[in-house]
């Protein structure tokens, strides 16, 4: 089976570097080889002296490696120190001090040598130096006392420990002691004030020195600082100061900057290169100075810059000899600056250009080792051969050092060692081991057989071939079994054997062989590759905006290879989601309900498989009402505005577009807020006007978007001085309530607008056009005055003025309203009707004088009713009929008349208090119009060759009844009409007998009425005559007979066929002639009948009061009742319920809408009912 290993396509070029690494010098451990050092412990070790020392030395080698150490430059005997023992096949040495050995006696440098016959490998010199946590000398501290405003330094000086303690300040509490841009801590660990403020005042500074390495931390002595202010100095400690005193007496004032740290005007720094620089300066001064640091001739250097403490320090990480140069830092406050320079010179101990490698020859063959370092100052290279200095070691024809090069020719396999290269300053040192190995051996491949790669498409695919042989073999690569050598520019092939595919398409997909040879032998090994489908996220998560307590989706739908399984995690800010129920993971989608504030933030969803990942974020904003305004300010007081200033609450992620300003009259309407003005959002203070005699309060609500947030908290109160009022009483008006008054009302002024305690109202009124004084009144705060005694409906002048405690408010405006309405006294005269047509008259009047009137004309109402029908049908109700015109009208139109009729009407006129008198009745006639159809039609006595007709008249004639005409026709078996015969009949006639009609045969019948006018609605009815009763004997004789009986069971047989066609033919949605075959075959029986209205066929025609045509048919009851209403505009056609009489015979009745004229000739007529049909079939 093959064995998997999977490629992440996010990572190939971490892979191709792993891949580099394993390079076709490492010796496969079954093969002689010299020593190489694999692990060892640092070169500057700090051990914990409570702990075992463990000195760390491993190597592996063919044959395995023997391991012997020198301290301070001499052999090690670990044989004769009991507390020292070595692991079994390792060089580490493990010191025993947890029983009773002492670290110190152990200290210096170690050196770790591990040998075998083909070579000896050494380690780092390895300093064993035991941490140092020591107590705090003694020393008595004296009590600072210092004055307001100047600078303070407390010295920590911590012991000198291994390694150097952690520094920080603490109170008797444990807690740390706030620091700011005032006071912080130095670099030394020294507390540095920049200046002193009375709140500096306490017993307990106290500095800490943690020693991580043993985790202790030793405590200073605490501190003392006492803060004196000015005229605490002045009052009791000025007395006390000698002129000499460091505080003198002169007063604290503002001081420019100095700088406390460090001293003078420039110094000097050292750093190594890749160290991080930390350069520091604290200045004192007050106001408190503010540092700032530049680089004379340069930029700091981006992204590698930091400020701490406050910008009093400058620190550059990863620093190189690029970074030397001059740095200055300036404390500058509102008196002045002072600056300090640091020239800083970046040193390097020995770094690597070029490590030896370790290095495989044939017998014969030439090699190089290479040893280039460099360094500040530049360093010295150094050979060894198998840990001794390359002078002495013993010679190697083969060999030749050149510098920091050795060169090998034509080796030997006694040319097998360990050589050392030390490259070497004064700021440190560089030790490499590395081999030459001789050896001579076919090659071999060292990645398993078969090891399946599975890579994304268009992602690269690195497929190994580690290999090793000596002479180094020559790779090649193949795809598939008979395939050729692989060449070109799709292909990288890396010395590591590592073939390498940039982009991996599907057709990459197959069976690799790497073939490695040299002249020694050959071998070859099989690979697989697989070419998956990418990981997609085709529906991304979309950034959202939601409201507080709402809830909110993501969406992650996902595409991928059908043999990877992904797996979906999703994060918030990068990190985990909270664990929360709130929070609802779906296949697709991530649900937040109930969303928090806290819920805003970034979402990520990220889709793993085995070969790749694939992320999509989204922004989730969440939006809420603005939290409430607060810190209000009065300021500006003035007696008519203030200015009202306030710090706007949280925007909750959705601006503020405006702030609402409300007021409180404490004094008027406790309790009541009222509208006072807006603001833009962008504004935080405002100019209000004020009211006089007012007792205010504000509050501002804040709105965005989404909504107001709560009111603020209301300001302080202000009460504004009264004043006389500024303005009047609004909406005054005049109307009298009854004939003799005036009634004078108005808007009350509100308590606010009163300005001043007392409010008042002066009322005044004259009469208008007519030479009066001005009339006045002093009322209380009211809003209705009433004036008696006046004349009915006169126009008067008023005016309304306000006033207080303190004076009158400015001259009112005046308005003009009218003495109280009496009834009209007089009708209107002349009214005249013109009748336009049987339903619509026109009435015409005189308009009454306006002085009689007595109040404002309203219009004018004319009273109709019907008074008798003039066809001598009286209506058992006179119903009077209203119509107002207003304005002064002086005609209108009267719709809905009844045709021959007689009418009454009269006319009034009318004012704000009522009607006045009726003008004389009018009587007006309207004229004849044409009838309703006649009540209902019965046919009864059928016969051979007669039908006896009923009929009922109009319910509405309209007019004199002239006569009623009657119109038939037959209708055929064919359905075909026959010649139309008309009678004219009186119109006090209500029957009439047909004769000399034909046997057997239907027949249909228009029947109207007439007036003068014209003829009204037709109603219509079909009938049929009976059968000859000699032929009806035939019939039964021939029913009677066999052959008669198996031709009727034939045709019926035929019938049911044809149906049963029809029927299949109709369900595949195909046209059929049904109304032909109906037309063919008129039994009932075999009619389709629909379900839903219980009519015959598709073909049915409702109108029946057209012609008869082909397919039309006769419902099967013949009574139709007419409708009720003589009015309706509806027109009503026939129906399909009916009922017999007793006789058999129908009872028809129609409802009058007018049908056209009968066709005349020879025309299709409508389909039979069933029972008509049937009479005709038999």
């Amino acid at each position: 089976m093959m064995k998997k290993k999977s490629i992440p396509a996010s990572k190939p070029f971490l892979i191709l570097f792993l891949c580099q690494m394993i390079s076709a010098l490492d010796v496969p451990l079954d093969l002689s080889q010299p020593p190489t050092i694999t692990h060892q412990s640092p070169k500057d070790y700090i051990v914990d002296p409570r702990e075992n020392i463990v000195i760390q030395c491993e190597a592996k080698g063919k044959p395995p490696p023997s391991f012997s150490w020198t301290r301070n430059g001499t052999h090690f005997d670990i044989d004769k120190d009991a507390q020292v023992t070595m692991k079994p096949n390792s060089g580490t040495l493990v010191i025993n001090i947890m029983n009773g050995g002492k670290a110190e006696a152990y200290e210096g440098v170690y050196q770790c040598t591990a040998r075998n016959e083909r070579g000896a490998a050494i380690s780092n010199n390895i300093v064993i130096r035991p941490s140092r946590s020591p107590l705090w000398t003694k020393e008595k501290l004296e009590p600072h006392q210092v004055r307001e405003g100047d600078s303070l330094v407390l010295h920590c000086r911590p012991p000198v420990g291994l390694p150097p303690p952690i520094i920080f300040w603490m109170d008797n509490a444990f807690q740390r002691l706030p620091q700011s841009e005032r006071v912080s801590q130095g670099l030394n660990g020294d507390l540095y004030f920049s200046n002193v403020q009375p709140e500096d005042t306490r017993e307990d500074y106290i500095c800490y020195a943690r020693f991580n390495h043993t985790q202790t931390i030793q405590q200073k002595q605490p501190i003392s600082v006492k803060v004196f202010s000015l005229d605490s100095l002045n009052d009791t400690i000025a007395a006390n100061l000698s002129d000499t005193d460091i505080y003198g007496a002169k007063p604290v004032t503002e001081r420019q900057p100095v700088l406390l740290t460090p001293t003078g005007s420039t110094s000097t720094k050292v750093e190594l290169r890749g160290n991080v620089l930390l350069l520091e300066c604290i200045a004192a001064g007050l106001p408190t100075p503010v540092i700032r640091w530049i680089k004379e001739g340069g930029e700091l250097p981006a992204n590698r810059t930091f400020f701490e403490n406050f910008k009093k320090t400058l620190k550059i990480i990863d620093v190189s000899e690029a970074d030397s140069g001059n740095y200055k830092c300036i404390a500058r406050n509102t008196l002045g600056s002072v600056h300090h320079v640091i020239s800083v010179t970046v040193k390097a101990a020995p770094y690597w250009i070029t490590a030896p490698r370790n290095l495989v020859l044939s017998p014969g063959e030439d090699g190089t080792l290479i040893c280039r370092a460099n360094g500040n100052p530049k360093p010295s290279i150094s050979w060894l051969a198998n840990g001794v200095p390359i002078a002495i070691a013993p010679e190697d024809p083969s060999r030749k050092v050149d510098g920091d090069t050795i060169i090998f020719s034509h080796v030997q396999e006694r040319s097998s060692a360990v050589y050392q290269c030390n490259a070497s300053n004064e700021y440190g040192y560089l030790l490499a081991n590395a081999f030459v190995n001789v050896l001579a051996e076919p090659p071999r491949i060292l990645t398993p057989a078969n090891k399946l790669y599975q890579v994304i498409a268009d992602s690269p695919a690195l497929l190994d071939c580690a290999y090793f042989g000596s002479p180094k073999p020559e790779i090649e690569w193949f795809k598939g079994v008979k395939g050729s050598i692989l060449r070109g520019n799709e292909y990288v092939f890396h010395d590591n054997g590592t073939l390498e595919i940039p982009v991996a398409q599907k057709d990459s997909t197959g069976t690799y062989t790497c073939v490695a040879r040299n002249e020694l032998g050959k071998i070859q090994n099989e690979v697989h590759l697989e070419i998956k489908d990418p990981t997609m996220i085709i529906k991304q998560p979309e950034y959202k905006v939601v409201q507080r307590y709402g809830q909110v989706s993501f969406e992650c739908i996902i595409k991928h290879d059908s043999t990877l399984l992904p797996t979906v995690i999703w994060l918030k800010d990068n990190d985990e989601l909270p664990d929360d129920e709130r929070f609802l993971v779906g296949k697709d989608n991530l649900t937040i309900m109930n969303v928090t504030d806290k819920d805003d933030g970034t979402y990520t969803c990220i889709v793993n498989t085995t070969l790749d990942s694939v992320s999509a974020s989204a922004v989730l904003t969440v939006v809420a009402r603005p939290n409430p305004p607060f810190d209000l300010e009065l300021t500006g007081q003035l007696e008519r505005s203030i200015e009202l200033s306030w710090i706007p609450g949280d925007e909750n992620n959705s601006p503020i577009t405006h702030f609402v300003i409300e007021y409180e009259d404490g004094l008027h309407e406790p309790g009541v807020w009222h509208y006072q003005t807006e603001v833009p959002g962008t504004q935080t203070t405002v100019q209000l006007k004020l009211s006089p005699y007012v007792n205010y309060s504000f509050r501002v609500v804040a709105v965005n978007k989404i909504g107001r947030s709560q009111p603020s908290e209301p300001s302080e109160q202000y009460l504004t001085k009264s004043a006389s009022p500024d303005e009047n009483p609004a909406n005054v008006q005049g109307i009298g309530s009854e004939p003799d008054n005036l009634v004078i009302t108005w808007e009350s002024l509100k308590g606010f607008q009163s300005n001043g305690p007392g409010l008042q109202y002066k009322v005044s009124w004259r009469q208008k056009d007519v030479d009066d004084e001005w009339t006045s009144v002093i009322v209380a705060n009211v809003s209705k005055y009433i004036v008696s005694g006046t004349p009915t409906f006169v126009p008067y002048e008023i005016k309304v003025q306000a006033l207080n405690d303190l004076g009158y408010a400015p001259e009112p405006s005046e308005v003009i309203g009218h003495s109280g309405e009496d009834l009209p006294m007089v009708a209107p005269g002349n009214v005249q009707v013109h009748v336009i047509n049987s339903t619509l008259a026109k009435v015409h009047w005189d308009p009454v004088p306006l002085k009689t009137v007595r109040g404002h004309l309203q219009g004018y109402k004319v009273y109709y009713w019907k008074v008798q029908s003039l066809s001598r049908r009286s209506r058992r109700h006179v119903e009077k009929k209203i119509l107002t015109f207003r304005g002064n009208k002086t005609f209108g139109m009267l719709p809905g008349l009844e045709p021959y009729s007689s009418y009454k009407l009269n006319v009034r006129v009318v004012n704000g208090k009522g009607e006045g008198p009726a003008s004389p009745d009018k009587v007006f006639k309207t004229p004849e119009g044409v009838p309703s159809s006649p009540s209902y039609l019965k046919i009864t006595n059928p016969t051979l060759d007669s039908l006896t007709l009923e009929w009922g008249s109009p319910t509405h004639p309209n007019g004199v009844l002239t006569s009623y005409i009657l119109k038939f026709q037959p209708i055929n078996n064919t359905h075909e009409l026959g010649p139309l015969v008309e009678i004219r009949i009186p119109a006090n006639e209500s029957s009439l007998i047909l004769k000399n009609l034909n046997y057997s045969t239907r027949y249909k019948f228009y029947f109207n009425a007439q007036t003068s006018v014209g003829s009204g609605s037709q109603i219509t009815e079909e009938a049929v005559t009976i059968m000859d009763e000699a032929m009806a004997s035939r019939q039964v004789d021939i029913a009677t007979q066999g052959w008669f009986i198996g031709l009727m069971c034939a045709v019926a047989l035929l019938i049911l066929i044809l149906l049963i066609v029809c029927f299949i033919r109709r369900n595949k949605g195909g046209k059929y002639p049904v109304k032909e075959k109906e037309d063919a075959h008129a039994d009932p029986e075999i009619q389709p009948m629909k379900e839903d209205d219980g009519t015959f066929g598709e073909y049915s025609d409702a109108e029946d009061h057209k012609p008869l045509k082909k397919g039309s048919r006769t419902p099967s009851d013949r009574t139709v009742k007419k409708e009720d209403s003589d009015d309706s505009l509806v027109d009503y056609g026939e129906g399909v319920n009916g009922q017999f009489n007793e006789d058999g015979s129908f009872i028809g009745q129609y409802s009058g809408k007018k049908e056209k004229e009968p066709a005349e000739g020879n025309e299709s007529s409508e389909a039979p009912s069933p029972v008509n049909a049937m009479n005709s079939f038999v």
